[in-house]
């Protein structure tokens, strides 16, 4: 006996609005007139018989029917169109858009696209260097690596890894102008990847909060930081992912053994409806793979980073 369902455009429509909670803005992203899906919510609402939304103050709300719907329709949604990617995508070739942040597609990620690309020869990656949480939500983004809290709503978000933080600069710097101490940074540009959050967090740990006033450049991403501390313009701070080549060829050193945990961590975002896809699929056990590859190196932790440049200064 086959079951009776409402049509398709008024359980879209519901579930548009019930996301937004906003006519306007359902009507927007399913570019239709705003009286369009008011009348789709009124001949749903009809053909079910009950309430799906309430007005509290002005605003709308979901009524209790509409709250115990909503999951169920977006549920299937998510559903139908994951097994339409499926269709339409159904192997690993063709054309994948990965947004990543810059310092880990610069010093982690493309020196390691060698071995996907060899893996998965039909592919063609697009790599997009951000991290704007609006290449998140873009149509044209199939994959994001970012940095961040974890909370992109209407996205499937995978933790990838913490970090740590440390200070960095390079083997010649470090030769030229003590760094034994924590202290000596009082004679050294601090070097920037954001507000100076970061910085603030590791001198606290080091018990030198006032370091912070110091010689100071800022930088729009860690990038840039990274990259001002290996031609030798001062100390940044590295982390565990973005510089481990950058310390195991010697362009950086790590002059002290203090490292604090990183307040955000690394997460893989996609869209529910390409999170199974084959070429999807495919990229993100790749990223896990190469990072378990990377933990079961020897560690280079800041100890034997010092070790490294103890080794350079009595050399010189």
């Amino acid at each position: 006996m086959s079951k009776r369902l409402p049509p398709l455009n008024p359980l879209r429509a519901f579930e548009v609005t019930a996301r937004h909670l906003s006519v306007s803005r359902a009507a927007a992203e399913l570019h239709v007139t705003h009286g369009a899906v008011s009348h789709q919510i009124r001949a749903l609402e009809t053909a079910l018989k009950v309430q799906l939304f309430e007005r509290r103050g002005g605003r709308l709300a979901l009524s209790p029917h509409g709250a115990a719907l909503l999951p169920v329709v977006a549920g299937a949604f998510d559903s139908i169109a994951e097994a339409i990617a499926l269709l339409t995508r159904p192997t690993t070739e063709g054309e994948l858009v990965v947004s990543c942040v810059q310092a880990v597609a610069s010093f982690w990620l493309v020196p390691r696209l060698g071995s996907f690309t060899e893996r998965y020869p039909g592919v063609r990656l697009k790599l997009i260097a951000s991290n704007d949480p609006r290449e998140i939500y873009s149509d044209r983004v199939d994959l994001a690596l970012v940095y961040g809290d974890g909370h992109w709503p209407d996205r499937v978000v995978e933790p990838w890894t913490d970090i740590s933080l440390f200070p960095v600069c390079s083997p010649t710097l470090a030769n030229s102008r003590p760094l034994r101490e924590v202290a000596d940074l009082a004679s050294h540009v601090l070097l920037h990847g954001d507000d100076g959050r970061e910085w603030n967090s590791w001198l606290a740990a080091a018990k030198a909060p006032t370091l912070a006033y110091g010689r100071r450049h800022f930088m729009s991403n860690a990038h840039l930081a990274l990259e001002a501390a290996i031609n030798g313009l001062g100390v940044a701070l590295g982390d565990t992912v973005t510089v481990s080549r950058l310390l195991a060829d010697g362009r950086l050193i790590v002059p002290f053994d203090l490292a604090v945990p990183a307040p955000d961590a690394f997460f893989i975002v996609t869209r529910s409806e390409l999170r199974n896809t084959p070429m999807v699929r495919a990229f993100i056990d790749w990223l896990f793979a190469e990072r378990v590859r990377d933990e079961a190196r020897p560690e280079r932790t800041p100890r034997r980073a010092r070790t490294r440049r103890r080794e350079l200064q009595r050399a010189s």
